[in-house]
């Protein structure tokens, strides 16, 4: 039996221009204009790990997300690093899903691959860090899944051996598969795409898929996009910070005995 391995990604602003980032008030959710978008740093280390099971035991990649017609980007970017094929779910309907439509969605979109042994996620994303498509979307697909991976052992096609990540230490866990599995960055060093891999990226097959993608597998339209999304951001609040400087003027010595004084003064040694 040939190995099948569908990684899901998402485009998500870069971490290094977030102070670019804005909240439309009305909406409440984040404006991403004029901020570079890339793959989430965690789905890298997804597709990493698939490749590197591919390599050992053969079998295909297919590369799967959700997001406007840019999206497309972070498929060509997959493929050029060693994925075999990709699709992007992308149509009006899906504007403002919620974790739970996400899921809904990418379940649809990974089950119009066919069959599949291993789905593989980053743990969370940059941008909302909520951790929850990875389960919601083993839960669509009624398989088993394990969160926070830090290390993956697949010694055959029908079971993999997993070190997931837990307060003060880490559980070995046996999961048959399929399944879903969400990894932490600590579980490898990603590739970058090499020149002849872009090359071969013009050749591979990105499938764009719509709203009829999900209706062929019982999604219907009011689960999509909002509609479909139980969550609601109710209201944005602004946090403000307020510091109190004290300016401590002297020679070295002095300002770090007066220092010392404030310091006990406010019980903070």
């Amino acid at each position: 039996m040939q190995l099948h391995i569908v990684v899901a990604v998402k485009q998500v602003p870069d971490p290094d221009h977030f102070d670019g980032l804005s909240v439309d008030r009305r909406t409440g959710s984040i404006s991403r204009a004029g901020v570079p978008l890339i793959i989430n740093p965690l789905d890298r280390h997804a597709l990493e790990e698939a490749l590197r099971i591919k390599e050992r035991l053969g079998g295909t990649v297919s590369v799967i997300t959700m997001g406007p017609p840019l999206a497309r980007r972070i498929i060509e970017d997959a493929l050029a690093m060693g994925a075999d094929r990709g699709a992007i779910l992308c149509d009006p309907s899906f504007a403002g899903s919620d974790t739970l439509a996400t899921a809904r969605i990418v379940s649809a979109g990974i089950r119009n691959f066919g069959e599949f042994d291993l789905v593989i996620c980053g743990n969370e994303t940059v941008d909302s860090s909520t951790g929850q498509v990875p389960p919601q979307l083993a839960e669509f697909l009624n398989v088993v899944h394990v969160t926070h991976v830090r290390r993956i052992d697949m010694p055959g096609t029908e079971r993999i051996i997993v070190e997931r990540v837990v307060e003060g230490g880490y559980l070995t866990v046996e999961v048959k598969l399929p399944a879903v599995i969400s990894v932490l960055k600590t579980i490898n060093t990603f590739r970058l795409p090499s020149v002849a891999g872009i090359v071969e990226a013009a050749g591979k097959e990105i499938r764009e898929l719509d709203a009829s993608a999900c209706r062929m597998f019982g999604v219907g339209d009011h689960e999509l996009g909002l509609e479909g999304s139980p969550t609601r951001v109710l209201e944005v609040v602004e946090s403000t910070m307020k510091r109190n400087a004290l300016m401590m003027t002297g020679e070295p010595e002095d300002v770090a005995k007066q220092l010392v004084v404030k310091l006990r003064e406010l019980q903070v040694i």
